[in-house]
């Protein structure tokens, strides 16, 4: 086991990795930009060190001064935590160069997969369903046009490096193609810096699905049974609840399996997650494999009882999974809900500023909050907004939403604007306690009939 892990993100992850560690009696580096020196993460670790000024690209997202804090610190192994490098093949090549463990799968493997079109490519192989689309780089708005036309409107073009909704653009006819062809590549070109696309059929509507699953050094891979992300706003992820209630114990299995396949057939190592689309018959389709812990891994383990943080570290170490298929049961229901610094009022602009008193739900049975904020905490405006998830589990999906009022109900954030009462009013909603949404809930019947508080002052 390590002795020293140095944690390349913010935040609330960064929080969560440094508990994590310290439960395993690991040390650990904490970096941050100038922006951060009083972030709580700075405070938990044991070390602290400053990368660089607040910018993201000056600071977290730069490679040497990250890679330098490792050497410098003498730490043994690097989390990337999610966002920032945590998909950055070549960030992973380089911790590998310089004898650091990079806590998560092999470059090769974040490049296989990072490549949307190849992934779809070796998904296709393993025999792994995929969406009706493209089989290559379209090149030229002609290409798009062409396959658009085989499979029929609507279609969705996306950016073949993309990922957190950068590089898509949903083409209703015809003749919004081209100009969505354009934005969607300049998008991508801005984002990643490779600005190749591939087209998709939509299907619509349709349940996002995922799919946890963890692999280590020896070939044994597993899943953690699936995450329903139907709730969305901008391609962006609002709430999550796992188990979904449109997965029957058989679609459970399949989708298991299917997701293993995916695993097995890129010789994943650590945690991971493939993302499906599943249609109103039922069937489900490959869309993309996160190749890194994802934001909303608390439900998985609510209702696993896996802490899926404290495995990476051991498979990165190269300790074996410990855990066959058979060992996972599923318990009960998990619910997440993304506390961000912004104003639903006002189109969910951030809001950036001092907490100056700060309440959060952190008692009760089947309650937690992850979070890196605190009363007088200044949050800045350089990075995410997101400033705690507040995760809950029951025994039944009705009483993990009847914990999950409660603990919003609590929330006291004076100083800024949180979109907690958005929350509280999304999971009250008769169509989600029903569970009968899709992806186009939220955008297309929630908020065009929500009447949202005008108070520009904290909640």
């Amino acid at each position: 086991m390590f002795s020293k892990v140095l944690i390349a993100n913010r935040g609330e992850i960064a929080v969560r990795i440094i508990r994590a560690c310290r439960e395993l009696g690991i040390q650990t580096v904490a970096v941050y930009s100038e922006a951060d020196a009083d972030a709580l993460h700075t405070q938990l670790a044991d070390e602290a060190i400053c990368i660089g000024p607040a910018k993201a690209v000056d600071s977290y997202l730069n490679v040497q001064q990250v890679l330098s804090a490792a050497i410098v610190t003498k730490a043994e192994a690097i989390h990337p935590g999610f966002g920032f490098l945590s998909e950055n093949s070549r960030f992973a090549s380089m911790c590998e160069e310089c004898n650091i463990v990079f806590i998560g799968p092999k470059s090769e493997t974040i490049d296989a997969m990072g490549n949307k079109i190849n992934a779809r490519r070796l998904m296709q192989e393993a025999k792994v369903p995929v969406i009706p689309g493209s089989e290559g780089v379209l090149s030229t708005v002609e290409e798009a046009l062409s396959v658009a036309d085989k499979i029929g409107y609507p279609v969705m073009l996306k950016a073949a490096a993309g990922g957190g909704g950068k590089g898509i653009r949903k083409v209703m006819t015809k003749e919004e193609l081209p100009q969505h062809f354009a934005s969607a590549q300049q998008e991508a070109a801005a984002a990643f810096g490779n600005d190749e696309m591939y087209l998709e059929k939509i299907i619509y509507p349709a349940r996002h699905i995922e799919v946890q699953i963890l692999g280590d050094h020896y070939g044994n891979v597993i899943h953690l049974g699936e995450r329903d992300c139907s709730l969305q706003r901008n391609n962006q992820k609002v709430l999550e609840e796992s188990p979904s209630v449109v997965i029957s114990a058989a679609k459970r299995a399949d989708l298991g399996a299917a997701a293993v396949r995916a695993a097995k057939a890129v010789n994943y190592e650590n945690a991971g997650t493939i993302e499906f689309l599943m249609d109103e018959s039922g069937a489900f389709y490959f869309m993309e494999m996160n190749t890194r812990i994802q934001v909303e891994h608390p439900v998985t383990e609510m209702v696993t009882g896996v802490d899926l943080v404290k495995k990476q570290i051991e498979i990165a170490a190269g300790e074996p999974l410990g855990l066959e298929q058979n060992d996972i049961k599923f318990q009960g229901h998990a619910i997440e809900c993304r506390i961000n610094a912004e104003n639903p009022a006002f189109h969910f602009a951030p809001s950036p500023g001092t907490i100056e008193n700060l309440l959060l739900p952190a008692g009760g049975m089947g309650l937690r909050v992850d979070s890196a904020v605190y009363s007088g905490y200044k949050i800045p405006p350089y990075y995410d907004s997101m400033i705690a998830k507040v995760i809950v589990h029951g025994d039944t999906r009705f009483e993990a939403l009847m914990k999950m009022q409660r603990a919003l109900s609590e929330i006291v954030t004076d100083g800024v604007v949180t979109n907690a009462e958005f929350q509280m009013d999304l999971i009250s909603h008769p169509a989600v306690i029903a569970g009968d949404y899709t992806t186009a809930f939220l955008q297309e019947e929630f908020l065009p009939n929500w009447t949202p508080e005008t108070e520009i002052g904290g909640e």
